[in-house]
C-alpha cells in the first residue's frame, strides 16, 4: 500500500479523488491517522421474522462517525490505480535488489522510480507527471 507521505504528496500536488468501491484512505486528523478504511457498497442482508422478511442495511461500525469529508480524508491509491493514472507513460515495473524501479516514458525522455514499495515507486512517477503537467 501507498505510504502516508506519498499520498499526501499527491493530494498537495493536486491529485483529485473520485471515491468508487474498494478505495482506500486515511483521515488526516490524528485522531484517526493510523487507521486505514475502504469504500464499499453498503450490505443487504434478508432477515427472516414470523411477520415477514425484512431486508437490511448493514454500514454502521463500531464507532460513531457517521460521515466525513472528503476534504479530510486521504485518499491511498492502489498500485493497479496508479498505474492507471500513470496512462500511456508507464513503461515497466521491475524488482531491483530490496525494492522496485517503475519506467516512465515520455516524448523522448525515459524515467525511472526506485523505491522499497512498489506502489511508492508508481505515486514517485506519478507525482514527477503532475508535476510536470502544472509546470
Amino acid at each position: 500500500m501507498i505510504s502516508r507521505e506519498k499520498a499526501r504528496g499527491l493530494r498537495e500536488a493536486g491529485l483529485a479523488w473520485h471515491p468508487r468501491p474498494g478505495d482506500a484512505f486515511s483521515m488526516l486528523g490524528a485522531e484517526f491517522a493510523d487507521e486505514v478504511f475502504t469504500v464499499s457498497e453498503m450490505t443487504i442482508e434478508s432477515h427472516e421474522f414470523d411477520t415477514g422478511t425484512i431486508l437490511g442495511f448493514n454500514g454502521t461500525t463500531e464507532w460513531a462517525l457517521d460521515s466525513v469529508a472528503i476534504e479530510d480524508a486521504l485518499w491511498m491509491p492502489r498500485e493497479d490505480q496508479l498505474r492507471e493514472l500513470l496512462g500511456g507513460t508507464f513503461r515497466s515495473l521491475r524488482a531491483d535488489g530490496d525494492g522496485f524501479v517503475v519506467s516512465t516514458g515520455l516524448v523522448g525522455r525515459e524515467s525511472e522510480y526506485r523505491a522499497d514499495a512498489a506502489a511508492d515507486a508508481y505515486a514517485d512517477a506519478l507525482l514527477a507527471l503532475i508535476t510536470a503537467a502544472v509546470a
